[in-house]
């Protein structure tokens, strides 16, 4: 993924030739999705949709730069990627340097405890964490290659939280919280993939650096490679809820990258049988959770989806970054659960180890506000009339409750007397969620909605997040 401010629109979904433009990837159609025949699968995903939130950490040795991780070391992605690099003009000696910054990565402030902590109390449901980037860099104690977090170059091997991965998914699965594991399909540091002496010189893209037709006992080595990795993290790093496939240029059809991805998904789901699969951009049976990046659909979708937004504007650390306010995350959330989708919210760590000061300032403040309205976001589904005019709607069926939050833009937004709530289902009564539970609100049901009056001590005061109406619909 890459450094992006989430626009306006949702990305495209129709041109697959685009399932990568600027680093963001596209995100599979609604009408494409595969059901999974396995009525333990279709429970799993219905499981993951109750989830709601994930905390996203994209974390490597290019956390040292402050830049956008892995894209920089593709030549046909420089026009974007390489916005950053102001100290290096030479692609070839860049690409030695990059390579080389395992060397120099050693994030002895790393405490995975405390990161598990924190994101309990942020409210998060599972971690998604960068196994291994298109870069190559395994954050975990591999056996396939000597480019790790525990090889011998990088100075951090010795230390007893090396093994990145071993640490922080023990660490989060011991607050509670589920594992998807991030791992990129494409490896640009193996020889198996970028091959030295090839028809593309020194000219490198995302792909590989030969044709897997014309070399096929080289394409064959490298899909050995990736599954021997698959392998190690499946089976040597207990429980793992999702496998979330980065890379979605290498599969079937595109240039021979046929890496056979089901062969092993279905192998490990003999060791693991609760695993979901999350193949972006490629759709099919293994692409079990759609994930919009940067981005929200403009729509609900009835499948399983996440979008990976960014708190601040970078996957990666970037120095000084601005993060979204916790009443833009709020928002944020509710839209996408509004809409019926988990939000994965992106924080890159810093290269000593620690979170940013501002990252945890936020992740306490959405934490907080789930604590009191989570209600309303954990466990729910998608409810007419989803998302519009500021209120997202969201409902717990079996409970027969549904809520209206309304979001307001700034803390200096008027509180209005009477709220109209655009909900035309029958209601019995509703409350106004809060530290202290105003119940039984006075209401009259009219052809626009639910007119609500609130007390003139909740319209006196600031504007808060959200006013979370909860309505009982029987």
């Amino acid at each position: 993924m890459s450094e992006q401010q989430v626009p306006d629109k949702e990305q495209p979904q129709t041109d697959k030739l685009l399932e990568v433009q600027d680093g963001v990837h596209n995100y599979s159609s609604e009408e494409s999705w595969v059901k999974p025949e396995n009525p333990y699968l279709l429970e799993r995903l219905e499981w993951f949709k109750d989830q709601k939130l994930g905390l996203m950490m994209h974390w490597g040795p290019y956390s040292q730069l402050g830049v956008v991780e892995s894209w920089a070391l593709s030549d046909d992605d420089g026009d974007w990627s390489r916005d950053g690099i102001d100290w290096q003009s030479d692609p070839q000696q860049l690409k030695r340097e990059y390579f080389s910054l395992n060397r120099t990565f050693n994030p002895i402030r790393f405490q995975p405890d405390v990161w598990a902590e924190l994101a309990k109390e942020g409210g998060f449901r599972y971690l998604n964490f960068t196994t291994k980037h298109h870069d190559g860099f395994c954050m975990w104690d591999t056996h396939t290659t000597d480019y790790r977090i525990t090889g011998r170059d990088t100075p951090f091997h010795q230390h007893r939280y090396a093994d990145i991965v071993g640490h922080l998914f023990e660490a989060f699965r011991q607050q509670g919280l589920a594992i998807s594991a991030y791992f990129s399909k494409a490896d640009w540091h193996t020889p198996y993939y970028w091959t030295d002496g090839m028809e593309r010189g020194d000219h490198s893209w995302r792909g590989p650096s030969y044709d897997p037709h014309q070399y096929p006992w080289l394409w064959e080595q490298f899909v050995q490679f990736t599954h021997d990795q698959i392998e190690e993290l499946l089976t040597r790093y207990g429980r793992v809820d999702v496998l979330w496939l980065d890379a979605g240029w290498v599969r079937p059809g595109k240039g021979g990258q046929d890496i056979r991805l089901g062969e092993i998904v279905d192998r490990m789901r003999q060791h693991q049988p609760w695993l979901l699969a999350a193949d972006r951009t490629v759709g099919g049976a293994y692409e079990n959770i759609v994930t919009p990046e940067q981005t929200v659909p403009e729509h609900a979708m009835s499948i399983p989806w996440e979008s990976c937004v960014t708190m601040g504007t970078s996957f990666s650390f970037r120095y000084e970054d601005e993060y979204k306010s916790v009443r833009e995350l709020v928002h944020l959330l509710l839209e996408i659960v509004s809409k019926g989708g988990n939000l994965a919210l992106n924080v890159g760590p810093q290269p000593d180890g620690r979170l940013p000061a501002g990252a945890i300032a936020r992740i306490k403040g959405l934490g907080a506000w789930l604590n009191t309205y989570g209600e309303a976001v954990y466990e729910t589904r998608s409810c007419e009339p989803v998302y519009a005019d500021h209120w997202a709607f969201t409902k717990r069926a079996a409970e027969q409750r549904v809520y209206a939050s309304y979001l307001y833009a700034s803390e200096h937004t008027s509180v209005p007397l009477v709220h109209l709530i655009p909900y035309h289902g029958k209601v019995q009564s509703i409350d106004l969620l809060g530290e202290a539970v105003l119940s039984h609100l006075t209401f009259r049901t009219t052809e626009q909605g639910l007119e609500v009056e609130l007390p003139a001590a909740v319209t006196e005061a600031e504007a808060p997040i959200a006013h979370v109406f909860r309505l009982y619909t029987s």
